[in-house]
């Protein structure tokens, strides 16, 4: 069970006790790579999501020899959501443990305050989950590189869902931050572009982080005139919503929903049936969406380690400390600099497939999985996804010079 304070933990195999035998071929210091996340609070399974698709990663790679000759550990602190928190984290990680190179970060707020110390730290940085667009467009720098899906990205997916729909006036609920007003943000300047007669209603609805009671705004979209939601609520949040809004009845309007993460196996796994059929949901991985070997391999390791489906957030963390490993293993050293400059423009196999971070922004280019949400799974209790579509990364992308960014 994840604890509240900071921890610790080692996640390192060596290769003698794989074979159950002393070795000296590892006397080596091994490899450290700090992890940032959320541990505790309403979105702490994010961070217990993350820590068992690095596991997995870790292990497998110590058991076949290592990055270098050297084996990999992990050290793990909590952001709780804070920015302050995590910068502190940051610099904990690598002035105090003498870390390599740091993965993590759930919350774009939290991304947007650490990002700009990345410089200073020089290591390099991958983001496995927080979606703001500015990480890889105003705020980018050399150190850090994204491996998930951003908002843009997403927004422009969920844009070309909604343009098929017969919604004309959209609204929007989501969190009073970065992640939910940009959400909005994209989601109306793309779908107006795409469909004009559309109308983004003045009426929206920010509740904070971290919110308990979500009546107030269920009930004021239902008393208005809107007909397609936007809902960008995640993470303990989002299970909250479900709830209640099953309560009041909100499921049983005349709405067309669009959750921009609702398909995050964490929420359906804490929901089961209480997530309602037909709605549109999207997450940055399906699990059994992609077919190919290391997804095969990754799903069916995550399921007899856990009992059950692996989320993006997993597969995420898992395929950046496979990115490290590469970019490693490339540059020769772990030297931060180094490392940095090898992944620009490096593309990896991962569970999703060719992942390739983009020279110019260090955004990956990564495609948004979106479907509608079907009957219950017979072997892992969440909700199944009927009628997926995963948009090609690069369709969805902006171009480096919308993005901002000036490496």
């Amino acid at each position: 069970m994840i604890k509240t304070h900071v921890k610790k933990i080692l996640v390192a195999i060596t290769a003698a006790t794989a074979m159950g035998a002393a070795s000296t071929s590892y006397a080596e210091e091994p490899i450290r790579i700090g992890g940032i996340y959320i541990l505790s609070g309403s979105a702490a399974t994010y961070g217990e999501f993350a820590q068992r698709g690095i596991n997995l990663a870790v292990n497998e790679i110590n058991a076949s020899g290592g990055i270098l000759g050297r084996q990999v550990e992990m050290v793990y602190e909590d952001s709780q959501g804070k920015a302050s928190v995590a910068i502190q984290a940051a610099r904990k990680l690598v002035y105090s443990e003498g870390v390599d190179a740091l993965v993590g970060l759930d919350s774009s707020g939290v991304a947007q305050g650490m990002v700009p110390t990345m410089p200073e730290l020089q290591k390099p940085l991958i983001i496995t989950h927080a979606a703001t667009p500015d990480v890889t467009g105003k705020l980018c720098n050399a150190f850090t590189y994204r491996i998930s899906v951003n908002v843009a990205q997403n927004m422009k997916a969920a844009a070309l869902v909604a343009e098929k729909l017969d919604a004309t006036n959209w609204t929007t609920i989501g969190p009073d931050y970065a992640f939910g007003h940009q959400s909005w943000e994209f989601f109306g300047n793309y779908l107006t572009q795409i469909k004009p007669d559309v109308n983004l209603m003045s009426e929206t609805n920010f509740p904070r982080f971290g919110a308990e009671d979500f009546t107030p705004f269920i009930d004021r979209v239902m008393d208005s005139d809107a007909d397609g939601v936007l809902i960008s609520v995640w993470g303990g949040d989002l299970v909250n919503f479900v709830r209640q809004a099953n309560n009041r009845g909100f499921f049983e309007k005349d709405l067309e929903l669009l959750f921009t993460v609702g398909a995050a196996t964490e929420v359906l796994s804490a929901l089961g049936d209480e997530m309602p059929e037909s709605v549109h949901l999207s997450t940055r991985y399906w699990f059994d969406g992609y077919d190919n070997d290391i997804n095969t391999r990754f799903v069916k390791a995550y399921v007899d380690a856990y009992d059950g489906p692996p989320s993006y957030n997993a597969e995420g963390a898992y395929a950046a400390i496979y990115a490290y490993k590469k970019a490693m293993e490339t540059a020769g050293t772990t030297d931060g600099l180094a490392v940095a400059k090898s992944l620009s423009g490096m593309s990896i196999e991962a569970p999703n497939g060719t992942v390739t971070f983009r020279k110019g922004d260090n955004q990956a280019m990564v495609g948004p999985n979106w479907g509608i949400s079907g009957p219950m799974h017979p072997e892992y209790g969440i909700r199944t996804l009927t009628d997926l579509q995963i948009f090609n990364g690069e369709d969805v992308a902006r171009s480096i010079e919308e993005t901002g960014c000036k490496l």
